[in-house]
């Protein structure tokens, strides 16, 4: 009887382990909250307009050269130009980005998450709070470029 308390007892602490472990790697893994890096204080906001954003979402990453300097803060609509206005919240460590810099929408992978890669300009100013990102690539949907190829087979 005492054996099989005690074993019920290391039993129900090692699952309460587990499932503290995992929640703790889901926050991790999706950077939710204050987990992800970059606090409310220590970033600035800039915006950039694409006429396609694809599958890109809040939270995801902006880097580069392979540096995660920020994070996309929240997507709208411009009701006039209809294009996507994507509002990113930029590490303040990363100050001194040219103002002419360009902004794309990559894939991590063939199939993975949608990023935003920022690539350097050679403007002597550099993006601040409120800054625009104004020359951007649009995301290479896969869905249009196999329609695309099909068309061109069906062409020949």
């Amino acid at each position: 009887m005492q054996a099989t308390k005690k074993m019920e007892f290391w039993v129900g602490l090692m699952v309460l382990i587990t499932l503290l472990a995992t929640l703790f790697m889901a926050l991790k893994v999706s950077n939710f909250g204050q987990m992800a890096g970059l606090q409310e204080t220590n970033s600035y906001r800039v915006t950039a307009h694409f006429t396609d954003i694809g599958g890109l979402k809040p939270r995801a990453k902006v880097s580069m050269g392979g540096v995660v300097i920020g994070r996309v803060n929240h997507i709208q609509l411009d009701p006039t130009t209809f294009k996507a206005v994507v509002h990113i919240d930029m590490d303040s460590r990363f100050a001194h980005i040219p103002a002419d810099s360009s902004a794309s929408i990559l894939t991590s992978g063939l199939l993975g998450d949608q990023y935003i890669g920022i690539e350097p300009g050679g403007d002597e100013e550099s993006l601040r709070d409120g800054s625009v990102i104004t020359f951007t690539q649009p995301a290479m949907v896969l869905e249009k470029l196999i329609g695309q190829f099909l068309v061109k087979l069906s062409e020949k």
